[in-house]
């Protein structure tokens, strides 16, 4: 029984330390299958050209225009910004006064001494400050044709997961692509895709067998039963 507790509370543990996949700010899916086409009965109207049959010219290259189809996304996101701001405040001020004093000495003579009073200020203050940032992101995804637009514009979302021992890496792109920005070989740069999300994201995962045997090992010490 001992044994079982300590299992199970090893288990929690883990699964309380392993990190799960960040979240997104895409609110739309990252990926739609295709649609189902119907039956297409063909006609006798031709010999090799059969009207209705396909869809895509025969001297077009083969890029994305239907939910389902995908293309290629070639990121080069580069955004710089700096920023200057300063202010000099500087203010002085003087006073001066001055009256006699009149005195009377030991032999009946009177003493004057001067008396004055003199008096400055200054302040001054400057303040400064500079930003500036820049962030560059580049690489390629390729996405998945979630919506096609009335104007003809294709919306394309999708991820790419890469995980390499204990850490993952999350890529996820989305955006309304104009085909005629499409070139040949399906590809398209992300600075000509509108209404862009991209996102760069990572998790930490804890090995999970490390993790057990660890728990394991303190546990079974303190309930060896």
């Amino acid at each position: 029984m001992s044994r079982v507790i300590a299992s199970v509370i090893s288990v929690a543990l883990t699964a309380a330390l392993a990190a799960c996949t960040p979240s997104t700010n895409i609110k739309q899916p990252l990926t739609a299958r295709p649609e189902p086409k119907p039956m297409i009965v063909p006609t006798g109207n031709g010999a090799i050209f059969q009207a209705g049959v396909n869809e895509r010219p025969m001297f077009e290259d083969r890029r994305a225009r239907n939910v389902g189809d995908v293309l290629i996304i070639n990121i080069v996101e580069t955004t710089s910004a700096a920023g200057k701001s300063g202010s000099n405040a500087d203010n002085s001020g003087s006073i001066a006064m001055g009256t006699p004093k009149i005195t009377a000495g030991a032999l009946g003579q009177t003493i004057q001494t001067p008396f004055g009073v003199t008096g400055s200020s200054a302040v001054k203050s400057a303040s400064k400050s500079d930003s500036s940032g820049s962030n560059t992101f580049s690489g390629s995804i390729t996405v998945t044709v979630t919506e096609v637009l009335a104007n003809g514009n294709l919306r394309v979302a999708g991820e790419k997961q890469v995980a390499i021992k204990h850490s993952e890496e999350y890529v996820r792109f989305s955006g309304v692509v104009n085909p005629a920005t499409i070139s040949g070989s399906n590809t398209v740069q992300s600075t000509q895709v509108a209404d862009v999300h991209v996102e760069y994201k990572g998790a930490q995962n804890i090995d999970t067998a490390a993790v057990t045997t660890m728990f394991n090992r303190f546990f079974f010490s303190i309930l060896p039963f």
